[in-house]
């Protein structure tokens, strides 16, 4: 592989117009080629070291390098031209306390703060092919990309590293604590050594593997359907690549994950990889994002949300499953009865027909800025588009169809002490949904139980409540997807949304929050989050103030959420297009049913003559998710369209 550069070790050192949010960036240009050792020595922050193709800094790639140096507003993805080193703190930066020293083609990066409380990450592109030497103390190392080998120490510090896996050989030591990690492959046995220490230690693929003749490719049905093979009637049939795959839905997932990892990261003639990871009481991920990591890494049995998760098929989540508990995932996939492949029946129109019969309608919200459900809406004031072309308007109607509610309870050890707040707080969302709403009631803390199924009997869901305790994990994000895909799932094209009210924190779940997205945007369901600290669920247990140990205390108690449930409760409502609701005073869960009861009777069928062919879904249900080609716009100023779910 050719040089990045052939010159000096250091030509630029540039201070960027725009520091970071209330801090500053430096970056660094260095002369790095394939091949080269790079130390890192950081203890005082993280480092991020990606690793590109052969593309050298040369001038062709000088507008990359001025596009890096304009201020961050105008360069949001932040990303690093080939050999350049980008330096981050918060505080102010000096150009001594990043040292960089070249030695016979050995480069050492150090990190020498002027205090010991001032911390600096520290971002660096390199070429492909580059042996890599990272430290650091409780700073998370990320490496991504194609390395000849990665050596990477940390005391507490996560190491997550991103790399081909056509010829990888890893050894990962624990030197304090059992290991802790995550693999998007199954890893060799963890083998206990003297003094208290671990290792992991392998080869992927095997050597055992590769000595064995080939197999014949198994049949395995693709999700991607062939080309018509015949056609009558304005008919065609269409089969897929194989009828006869005899794999279950859990392996089909898995198929189509690892081929999609193979060409992101492997090529035919790419080379070995070496990992060489030691951590005290640190995580180790490979190849696995760490924003898809779950809160708990011990491998442990399935929960029944967990099963019906993956008989499901959901790709996404099931993945998350699998990576997360891969014995207990296997052994429960062998149960399942194999999948097979049948010819799916498809109807084609002809052009000209397809504006008489083709007649959609769309259920959307209209919000205004604060997301506030707008009513009275006439249908001169919407307009239709697909691929930027006007649509006729058929009709547009309040929806007066009733909605499927789901009420998921967190019934955790969090909230142990307070069943009877959480009783009162679950009757009276009961008692404020419309009468003609069918109802669900689906607790959770470590699995999930479902208390009453749909019904508009108030008093048989009010019963119910009666009849639980609490305690135990909370493994709320399971409960989510349990929910959309066992409790909503049959009702796909119907009227559906969750309340939830717990305090938005997940100890206990297989799937991490950010591999839910897929699935809550297909599901078409509306998502109303009621985040309640649990001091003040404490508060609305106790309704004799004085009666408290400390009634001032109580009285001003601290009601905050922390900063991850506030965060990801926002972007659950908003990938929805439901309402979050942090709650920081009792009245405000009242207000907030209210408030969701408005916004379910606030929707509007909006039927269109249309010009687009729906795809099937990921889980072969049917599909009911709007094109992204299709835009519904309201002509007044500060409103916005949320289209839930588009049917014919």
């Amino acid at each position: 592989m050719r040089s990045i550069l052939k010159i000096a070790v250091i030509v630029v050192f540039v201070i960027a117009a725009s520091a970071v949010v209330n801090g500053q960036t430096v970056q660094r240009e260095l002369a790095l080629s394939s091949g080269q050792t790079i130390e890192i020595i950081n203890r005082f922050g993280r480092v991020e070291v990606v690793a590109q193709g052969p593309a050298a800094l040369d001038a062709s790639d000088k507008a990359a390098v001025d596009e890096l140096q304009k201020p961050a507003q105008n360069n949001p993805e932040n990303e690093l031209a080939p050999g350049m080193l980008s330096i981050i703190s918060k505080d102010e930066l000096s150009e001594s306390e990043v040292i960089v020293q070249n030695s016979k083609g050995h480069f050492l990066i150090e990190v020498k703060p002027s205090s010991l409380s001032k911390r600096i990450d520290l971002k660096l592109s390199v070429p492909e092919r580059t042996k890599l030497e990272v430290e650091t103390r409780d700073g998370i190392i990320l490496v991504d990309g194609d390395f000849e080998s990665v050596k990477a120490t940390t005391d507490t510090g996560t190491i997550a590293a991103d790399v081909p896996v056509d010829d990888l050989k890893y050894e990962f030591h624990w030197t304090t604590s059992k290991p802790r990690f995550l693999a998007d492959f199954d890893l060799e046995e963890v083998k206990e050594r003297s003094g208290g220490r671990f290792q992991i230690k392998g080869r992927f693929p095997s050597q055992e593997k590769s000595k064995k003749p080939k197999a014949e490719p198994r049949a395995v049905a693709s999700v991607r359907e062939s080309e018509p093979t015949a056609s009558a009637g304005g008919q065609e049939v269409k089969t897929s690549e194989s009828e006869t795959n005899v794999d279950t839905p859990v392996e089909k997932d898995r198929d189509k994950k690892s081929k999609t990892k193979k060409r992101k990261t492997g090529s035919e003639n790419s080379t070995s990889v070496s990992l060489n990871f030691t951590t005290a009481r640190g995580i180790v991920l490979l190849n696995v994002p760490p924003n898809e990591v779950t809160s708990d890494l011990r491998e442990r049995p399935l929960t029944e949300a967990a099963k019906a998760i993956v008989k499901s098929g959901d790709v996404d989540l099931v993945e998350a499953i699998r990576r997360a508990s891969p014995k207990y995932f296997g052994d429960f996939a062998k149960t399942l009865p194999p999948a097979r492949s049948l010819p799916v029946l498809s109807t084609t129109e002809r052009r000209e027909d397809i504006a008489q019969a083709n007649v959609k309608t769309a259920t959307a919200r209209v919000v205004d800025v604060h997301n506030r459900a707008i009513g009275d809406l006439k249908p001169e004031d919407f307009e239709v588009t697909e691929s930027g072309d006007t649509r006729e308007i058929v009709s547009v109607k309040p929806v007066s169809a009733p909605v499927n509610l789901v009420l998921l309870l967190d019934v955790s050890g969090s909230i142990d002490e307070y069943v009877n707040f959480i009783r009162k707080a679950a009757r009276n969302f009961v008692n404020t949904v419309d009468k003609n709403d069918r109802v669900s009631i689906v607790l959770f803390n470590e699995d999930v139980k479902v208390l009453a199924g749909f019904t508009t009997d108030k008093t048989k869901l009010s019963e119910s409540l009666d009849t639980f305790d609490a305690g135990g994990a909370t493994a709320y994000y399971d409960a989510l997807g349990y929910t959309l895909m066992e409790t909503l799932r049959p009702l796909k094209g119907d009227r559906t949304a969750i309340v939830i009210l717990t305090d938005g924190d997940d100890n206990r779940s297989f799937i991490p929050f950010d591999s839910l997205a897929g699935s809550i945007a297909e599901s078409g369901a509306l998502i109303y989050p009621l985040y309640v600290p649990t001091s003040l669920a404490a508060q609305g247990a106790t309704q004799d103030l004085n009666a408290a140990v400390d009634p001032l205390r109580q009285r001003y108690l601290n009601v905050s959420l922390t900063s991850k449930a506030q965060e990801e409760g926002e972007r659950l409502a908003k990938l929805s297009g439901g309402v979050y609701y942090p709650i920081a005073q009792l009245s405000q869960i009242q207000q907030a049913y209210e408030d969701i009861a408005r916004q379910l009777r606030s929707a509007y069928d909006i039927t269109f003559r249309s010009q687009i062919v729906e795809a099937p879904s990921r889980t072969g249900t049917g599909n009911n998710r709007p094109s992204p080609r299709l835009k519904i716009r309201v002509k007044r100023p500060d409103a916005y369209v949320q289209i839930n779910s588009v049917r014919r």
